[in-house]
C-alpha cells in the first residue's frame, strides 16, 4: 500500500463518508498529522510515533483521563473561549485504530477558528499564554497522579541529558576539536555542571512536589483566535504526565521570552516574562508554595540550557533526532539556547525581583 492509501484507510476508520480529503497539518516533528475533511465532518488524524512513544496505549489512556476530567470540572473548559482537543472515536467506538503494520492512529477534534503564533508580538499575547498554561495547571492539579502513565521517562530531567552527553563524548567523541563554536559550547556545558540537578535535588528532598504537567507547553502548542488576541486552547497532549510544574513554566517561558530582535541588547525579554507570569498567576491563583516560587528562577535558566544540551548532543551524534537543513544547524541551535541562559544570568537580580513581585 502507498503512504496515501494507508492514511486514507486509517481515516475511514473514523468517518463513514465517500468524499474524504486529507492534508498535512502543522509543523510537528514527532507524530504524522493530517486534517481530515468531508461534507459532514472535520477532525485531526494522527499516527502516534512509536519510536518516541514506546507505549501508545499509555498515551491514549492519559489522553482519555485528561479530556474526561476536563469535561467534569467547573472551569468552563468546553466553552468557546477555551477548548481542549477531544478524542474522536472510531466507527466501532474505540479510542484508536491499529493498522496492519501495528501503527496506532487516533482522531482528535479540530479547533476551528484558531492559529499558532511564531513569536510573541505584544504583552497581551504573552499574558494570554501564561493564562492558558495557568488554567491548564489549575485543571490538571485535580487529576490523581496515579491515574496517569509516565509516557516519556526522564523527559525534562536535565541530569539524564547530561549523562547521555557524557556517555557519547566519552565513548565516541575523541577527535581534536577545532571549531570555535563547538569549543565554546563544550566549555559552557562544563561551566554549568554543578547547576543541572537543582530541581531534581529539591524534589528528592521534598522541597518540591510533583503534579500533572503538560510536558511541552511551548508557544507552538498554544492556539490563539484568528486575530491573535486570545488563547483558545493548548494542544499536543501526548506528554501530559506527572512531573514538576517548573519544567512546564521554564519551557513555556523559554519559547515565549526569547527575543531575536534584541540580539544586541538582551535575547531574554523580561517584559514578556512579566506579562506571561501575570497571566499565569491570574489563572492559577495562589496555588504555588513558597518553595515552588523560590525555584522558579532555576527553572527559567535551566530549560534553555537543557534544550541547548540536547541540540549539542545530537550534533555530536550526527543529527539523529532533530531534523536539520545543514550540518552545523544543531550546533547553532545549541549556541542560541546557551546565549539565552547567559542573558538570563546577566539579568538575574531583575528577574528575581520580578518573581517576588508577581508571585
Amino acid at each position: 500500500m502507498t503512504q496515501a492509501s494507508i492514511c486514507l484507510t486509517a481515516a475511514r476508520q473514523f468517518i463513514d463518508s465517500a468524499g474524504i480529503e486529507l492534508q498535512p497539518l502543522g509543523q510537528g516533528l514527532i507524530n504524522d498529522t493530517f486534517l481530515v475533511s468531508s461534507k459532514f465532518k472535520q477532525f485531526v488524524l494522527q499516527r502516534i510515533n512509536n519510536q518516541v512513544f514506546l507505549e501508545p496505549l499509555q498515551v491514549m489512556s492519559n489522553l482519555r483521563v485528561l479530556t474526561d476530567h476536563a469535561k467534569r470540572i467547573d472551569l468552563e473548559l468546553t466553552g468557546e473561549e477555551w477548548r481542549l482537543p477531544e478524542i474522536v472515536t472510531t466507527l466501532v467506538g474505540s479510542d484508536f485504530y491499529v493498522d496492519s503494520s501495528g501503527d496506532y492512529w487516533r482522531g482528535i477534534s479540530f479547533i476551528e477558528g484558531s492559529k499558532t503564533l511564531s513569536e510573541i508580538q505584544s504583552p497581551n499575547q504573552a499574558e494570554q499564554v501564561g493564562y492558558c498554561l495557568g488554567r491548564f495547571h489549575r485543571m490538571a492539579s485535580t487529576i490523581p497522579k496515579e491515574r496517569l502513565f509516565d509516557t516519556l521517562p526522564d523527559f525534562h530531567v536535565t541530569p539524564r541529558y547530561l549523562e547521555r552527553f557524557d556517555q557519547w563524548t566519552d565513548a565516541q567523541y575523541k577527535s581534536e576539536v577545532d571549531h570555535k563554536g563547538l569549543i565554546n559550547a563544550l566549555r559552557f556545558v562544563e561551566e554549568q555542571r554543578d547547576r543541572v540537578d537543582v530541581l531534581e535535588i529539591a524534589n528528592q528532598r521534598g522541597h518540591l512536589r510533583t503534579s500533572v504537567i503538560h510536558g511541552d507547553p511551548k508557544l507552538d502548542n498554544i492556539l490563539f483566535d484568528l486575530e491573535g488576541q486570545s488563547a483558545v486552547s493548548i494542544i499536543d497532549l501526548d506528554t501530559v504526565k506527572p512531573g514538576l510544574i517548573h519544567y512546564d513554566l521554564g519551557d513555556c517561558i523559554r519559547s515565549c521570552c526569547s527575543d531575536r530582535s534584541q540580539a544586541f541588547i538582551e535575547c531574554f525579554n523580561i517584559d514578556r516574562l512579566r506579562s506571561l507570569l501575570k497571566g499565569y498567576f491570574l489563572a492559577r491563583g495562589d496555588a504555588l508554595s513558597t518553595a515552588d516560587k523560590f525555584y522558579l528562577y532555576d527553572a527559567i535558566r535551566l530549560l534553555p540550557f537543557e534544550l541547548g544540551l540536547r541540540f549539542l548532543t545530537d550534533h555530536l551524534m550526527g543529527n539523529l533526532y532533530f531534523k536539520v537543513d545543514y550540518p552545523n544547524q544543531n550546533l547553532e541551535r545549541a549556541l542560541e539556547q546557551f546565549k539565552i541562559v547567559m542573558s538570563i544570568d546577566r539579568q538575574e537580580s531583575c528577574i528575581r525581583r520580578l518573581l517576588e513581585a508577581v508571585s
